[in-house]
């Protein structure tokens, strides 16, 4: 009686390793995007550029250094037919995920900060702009550039799930080798 081969989980894990490499280069990238963003963000504030527009400008700015980052690097392995397409879609997500800072950020200077002065100050600004906005922005972009910019052409059917362990047996039988009887 043929053993029935069990599932192997090699699939699973590969994607899971996959996505977790794709996180931590996706983090790193953003971790300098965010430092340019934050120095960028100080800078225009101490110049006395209005709040919203500094934030504006430095994640303009911060966002040419993510998008280069992504695309030669997190995920070079993906398709790269067309640059502009990408930059421009890019971009517009982007714009979203600065919506969602924005609004961090409005929520809690100009709205909240009617009400409790502190929330103007710098460091609030910082807080809710920077760290609360950015967290929630990021969610929004790892999974938007993943899914729309920088998407995996490989039909899900093709999961390599590499060689499979000694000691399992399979239930395909090998042809018998023909011998020539002469």
């Amino acid at each position: 009686m043929p053993d029935n081969p069990t599932p192997q989980p090699h699939g699973l894990r590969t994607k899971f390793r996959a996505l977790i490499h794709e996180l931590s280069k996706f983090g790193t990238v953003g971790a300098i995007s965010f430092a340019i963003d934050l120095a960028i963000f100080n800078v225009l504030l101490h110049a006395g550029v209005e709040t919203l527009i500094a934030k504006t400008i430095s994640t303009v700015i911060a966002t040419t250094v993510a998008f280069t980052g992504n695309r030669f690097w997190t995920w070079r392995h993906r398709a790269h037919a067309n640059m502009a397409r990408q930059y421009t879609m890019f971009f517009v997500l982007n714009a979203i995920g600065l919506g969602i800072g924005l609004s961090c950020l409005a929520i809690s200077h100009y709205g909240l900060g009617q009400i409790w002065p502190a929330l103007q100050t710098p460091l609030a600004d910082n807080i809710s702009g920077q760290l609360v906005g950015t967290a929630v922005g990021t969610l929004f972009r790892f999974w938007s550039y993943r899914r729309f910019v920088f998407r995996d052409t490989t039909p899900p059917d093709q999961v390599t799930t590499g060689p499979r362990s000694k000691g399992h047996a399979t239930n395909v039988a090998s042809p018998a080798p023909v011998r020539d009887s002469a």
